[in-house]
This record gives C-alpha cells, structure tokens and sequence, in this order.
C-alpha cells in the first residue's frame, strides 16, 4: 500500500481514561491536525463511557476525528501508534487502561484485513462509544449497511454521556 495520489477521507476514534482523560484528547486532537499529509476536517464531541473489558479502571472519555489524508492505511497507522507513543501510551494488558488510543475505524471504504490492521475496524459496530460519535460527524456513513445512529440505537444498554464543552 502506498502513498495514495489524492487525499482520501479516513475516521479515527480516540479514547483516554488515565493522566486527564479530557486533556488527553484535546492535546490528541490538536495532534491529528498537525499529521503529515493529512489534515483534520471535523471531530465529535466528547462522550464518557465505561471500560470495555476490565472494570478495575477509570471511565473512559472517547470521540471521532475525521481527516482526509494521503498517507497509506498503514502509513496512517503507523503515525496514530507513534502519537501514542508520545502520550506515553503502555499497553500492560488487553483493554486495559491507557493515556491515549487512537484505532484506525473506516479509511475510504477499503476493506483491508492483515496481522496489523483491519478495515473496517472489526469492533465499530459493537461499540457504541464509537457509533454515537461518529454519527455526529458523518451520519450517512455505512457501518455494517447502515447508519452509526441506527447501530447506535441498538446499543442503548451500553451506558453513554455526551459531555459539555
């Protein structure tokens, strides 16, 4: 996969619960304007969730940027893991807590399956942390044959706060 001639729209979801959740984020968001690149074209608002998987760790705070970019989907992966990196990001357990993550969701429609990426993130549509906000930036989107929203409505049992800004 290389470098694509013309930028294509991808979606990434951010979440944090560890060192200022928020503050992660808002820092996480300036970051992704700054890629290379790539520019950020639109972000949800921010929604607390609780953990998925352990619960012997703080809610999280996620939300969804949308950036159009010529970087490859692995190139782009590349570029999120090292912005996590930066956060100071440790990976100790599987959906642990974490200062920051970021996961590739949707890169224009391509559907890509390897060791270190699939496309669509294989999680989306489970997710409603990821759906609501996505739905706020891009309700026509085809997650699964259909709306964020409506996936979303489907997951009302997984508890959501949108939180004022």
């Amino acid at each position: 996969m290389s470098e694509r001639q013309w930028p294509v729209l991808a979606y990434i979801g951010l979440g944090s619960n560890l060192e200022a959740p928020r503050d992660q984020l808002e820092r996480a968001m300036s970051a992704l304007a700054l890629l290379p690149l790539s520019e950020c074209v639109a972000r949800s608002s921010l929604y607390a969730s609780a953990p998925v998987g352990p619960q012997d760790q703080p809610d999280f705070i996620n939300a969804v940027a949308a950036i159009r970019t010529r970087l490859s989907p692995l190139a782009l992966l590349d570029q999120l893991q090292a912005l996590e990196q930066r956060h100071r990001r440790v990976r100790d357990r599987h959906w642990g807590p974490r200062t920051l993550d970021l996961d590739l969701l949707w890169y224009d429609g391509l559907t890509h399956r390897s060791p270190r990426l699939t496309l669509p993130h294989p999680e989306m549509p489970h997710r409603r942390f990821v759906l609501e906000p996505l739905a706020e930036i891009a309700p026509t989107l085809s997650v699964d044959g259909e709306s964020p929203l409506i996936l979303a409505t489907r997951l009302k049992h997984q508890a959501l706060t949108r939180l004022a800004e």
